[in-house]
């Protein structure tokens, strides 16, 4: 028998496989949370199976998301990226990751974990929604305005609220799998 997926899924290998395998799980480790919000800032305006195709590229050109190594990061390194077609050679969305990591250090310093910091704003428990259908699901939610307010607060950047929900599914913070999706089951059993 087929699996049922969310509506949003087509019938591309990576884009299931993504979909089957990692979004919606949680995400409590510090260095996949900033690789996910620097990708997910890098897909504003695009799709997201653009991001997820260039995925392994974006690991070889950032350095497999080393928020130090990327905080060191300088106009020469910057200039060398731009010229990488194996990622979106946009120049905001390239300097918002430097930026975003020098960020993220000062994160560090203020809490334990990065891990912390984030899940702070869903009370440190995955929101489990009950969508029947795709279009019932939202794009931002009240917890990504507070996330996205904070966020830019502290200097990062392509964070708005609704790249912040689409980090918050992502990464588990948020349960948007439709109720009849087979994932959604298996992801509240993995809860109990």
């Amino acid at each position: 028998m087929e699996k049922i997926r969310c509506q949003w899924v087509t019938d591309d290998p990576v884009y299931t496989r993504y979909h089957d395998m990692e979004w919606g799980v949680e995400v409590h480790d510090d260095h996949l949370l900033f690789e996910s919000l620097v990708l997910d800032g890098a897909q504003a305006g695009l799709s997201w199976l653009t991001i997820l195709r260039r995925r392994e590229n974006y690991r070889l050109a950032f350095d497999h998301f080393d928020p130090l190594k990327i905080s060191r990061y300088t106009v020469d390194k910057i200039e060398y990226l731009m010229k990488d077609r194996g990622i979106i050679r946009n120049r905001k969305k390239i300097e918002s990751a430097v930026q975003n990591a020098k960020t993220f250090l000062r994160v560090l310093n203020e809490f334990p974990s990065f891990d912390q910091y984030l899940w702070q704003f869903v009370g440190g428990k995955p929101i489990i929604n009950k969508w029947k259908k795709l279009d019932e699901i939202p794009a931002t939610s009240p917890q990504s305005h507070r996330m996205s307010r904070d966020l830019k607060k502290r200097g990062f950047s392509f964070v708005g609220p609704t790249i912040c929900y689409a980090f918050m599914q992502a990464v588990g913070m948020v349960n948007d799998h439709t109720v009849d999706c087979f994932r959604y089951g298996e992801l509240l059993k993995k809860k109990s």
